[in-house]
C-alpha cells in the first residue's frame, strides 16, 4: 500500500493565546501568530514575548510549532529594533519568523542567526527563479503568492528543494498577493504596515449628478459594485496539493474565532491524514465539506489554482450559500455520574435549541438541549450572559475542550 512519507503540515492561524492552543488541540502542526510589532494585523490579538512563551511551551508539549508574522512593509524608521526583536523571538523558541521586506529578512538574517526565516506570501513568489533565489539568501521557507496555480507549483518543485507554504483555506484578498493601496487612500490606513480597513468589502455604486444635489445610479441590475472575493477553500483538492509538492498548508484567519480555528483545523486534519496513510484509496468525505459550511462568511472557491478567477468569485447579489450554526459554547468538564456537560457560554442559547457538540478528530453529536441549570444549579431557560457558566444534560459522553454549535432555525 503506497503511503506519502512527507505528510504536509496544516499550519493554522491563532490571534490569541486560547486560539493558539484551540487549534493545536484540534489538529494543527504548528500556528503562526503575530507579535506586538512589524505584523500586518495591527487589530488582530498580537502576542507580547510572554503570552509567546506560554504558546511555545504549550506547543512544545504538544509537538507543534509556533511561527511570528513580521511582514510589513517597512517605510523609514519601520525597522528600528528589529534585531532586538528577532533575537528575542529566537531565544524564547519561536520555530520561524515570516518576513517580506528584505531590509527586515537582512536584519532577522545577520542579527538573529539561528532563527528560520520564511518568506512571506506579500513578497510575490511566482516561479523557481525567485525562490531559489530566496533559499540562496538564507530562507528555509516561501509563502507562495495566491495566485499561483497547481501547474505552476508542480513547476517549481521540480526545480527547486526550499519549502512550499500555500493557503489553502479563508478569505482573499483583492490586492495582488495582499498588497492593497485602497485602504490607505480610502481610509488613510496604511494596509500594507498593519492597517487595513478592508475596504474591498464594502459597497460601490457607480452614479451620474446631472444637476447639483441629484445622484443618480448608473447600475442597471441595481446590485452595488464590489471588490470582494469569495473564500478560497480546497479541501476538495487535498490530493493535488500534496501531489504538486507544498509542504505547508495555511489556513486563513488570525482575526477569526475559536469556532472556526477549532473547525477547520479539524476538518483539514481529517483530510491530510486520510490521504496520506493510503492516497490510493483516498475518498473526499462529504461532511466535511459541509462541516466547513458551518463556519463559512462567504461563498468558497479554488482562487487561481485551477485559473483565473471569474465573476462567480466575487460577492455579488444573494450569497449562494449561507452558514447555519452558531458557536454558542465550550465544554468545561463532564459529569460522568449525572451525564452534564459544563459549559462556558459564548452565544445565547437555551432549551429547546437543537445542538451540536464536536471535538478534535472529527467527534460529533447532536441533541436537543431540554434542561439548562447555571453553576449554583438554580433553573435556566436561556443562558444569556456572556461566559457564564451553566450545565447541559448530554445524549452522548463529551470532553473538556469540545466546542458547541446551535443550528439557526
Amino acid at each position: 500500500m503506497r503511503t506519502i512519507k512527507n505528510k504536509p503540515e496544516i499550519l493554522a492561524p491563532a490571534g490569541t493565546l486560547e486560539k493558539l492552543k484551540v487549534a493545536i488541540n484540534y489538529g494543527a502542526d504548528a500556528v503562526y501568530i503575530g507579535g506586538e510589532a512589524y505584523g500586518l494585523r495591527s487589530r488582530a490579538g498580537n502576542f507580547s514575548f510572554d503570552q509567546m512563551k506560554q504558546g511555545v511551551a504549550y506547543a512544545n508539549a504538544h509537538h507543534a510549532k509556533i511561527y511570528v508574522a513580521a511582514n510589513i512593509v517597512a517605510h523609514e524608521g519601520d525597522v528600528a529594533g528589529a534585531g532586538a526583536f528577532f533575537r528575542k523571538l529566537r531565544d524564547i523558541g519561536i520555530s520561524a519568523v515570516i518576513v517580506s521586506d528584505p531590509s527586515l529578512i537582512e536584519i532577522a538574517i545577520t542579527q538573529a542567526p539561528g532563527l528560520p526565516v520564511h518568506l512571506s506570501t506579500q513578497a510575490s513568489t511566482t516561479n523557481y527563479a525567485a525562490l531559489n533565489f530566496w533559499q540562496q539568501v538564507g530562507l528555509e521557507r516561501v509563502v507562495l503568492a495566491r495566485e499561483v496555480g497547481i501547474a505552476e507549483i508542480k513547476e517549481m518543485r521540480r526545480h527547486t528543494n526550499v519549502q512550499l507554504e500555500a493557503f489553502i483555506h479563508g478569505a482573499m484578498c483583492i490586492g495582488y498577493s495582499g498588497r492593497c493601496v485602497l485602504s490607505n487612500h480610502l481610509s488613510l490606513r496604511d494596509a500594507n504596515r498593519g492597517g487595513c480597513a478592508q475596504n474591498c468589502r464594502w459597497k460601490y455604486d457607480l452614479f451620474e449628478m446631472p444637476h447639483p444635489g441629484v445622484k443618480q445610479s448608473q447600475l442597471k441590475n441595481g446590485e452595488a459594485f464590489s471588490m470582494s472575493a469569495v473564500d478560497l477553500a480546497m479541501i476538495q483538492h487535498i490530493p493535488d496539493l500534496v501531489e504538486a509538492g507544498v509542504n505547508s498548508f495555511k489556513i486563513e484567519g488570525r482575526m477569526k474565532s475559536i469556532h472556526y480555528v477549532s473547525t477547520v483545523a479539524n476538518v483539514y486534519r481529517q483530510a491530510v491524514d486520510s490521504y496520506c496513510a493510503d492516497p490510493d484509496h483516498y475518498v473526499l468525505k462529504p461532511e466535511w465539506v459541509d462541516e466547513l459550511w458551518k463556519v463559512a462568511q462567504r461563498e468558497m472557491s479554488t482562487g487561481f489554482y485551477y485559473g483565473t478567477p471569474t465573476a462567480d468569485d466575487e460577492l455579488f447579489g444573494k450569497r449562494r450559500k449561507r452558514p447555519h450554526y452558531s458557536f454558542v459554547g465550550e465544554v468545561l468538564g463532564y459529569d460522568e455520574q449525572r451525564h452534564l456537560a459544563i459549559i462556558q457560554q459564548r452565544n445565547n442559547f437555551g432549551v429547546g435549541d437543537q445542538i451540536e457538540f464536536y471535538g478534535p478528530h472529527f467527534t460529533h453529536s447532536q441533541q436537543k438541549v431540554t434542561r439548562l441549570w447555571d453553576r449554583d444549579n438554580d433553573i435556566l431557560y436561556r443562558a444569556p450572559d456572556a461566559m457564564m457558566i451553566c450545565k447541559v444534560p448530554v445524549t452522548h459522553p463529551v470532553k473538556a475542550g469540545d466546542m458547541i454549535r446551535k443550528q439557526r432555525v
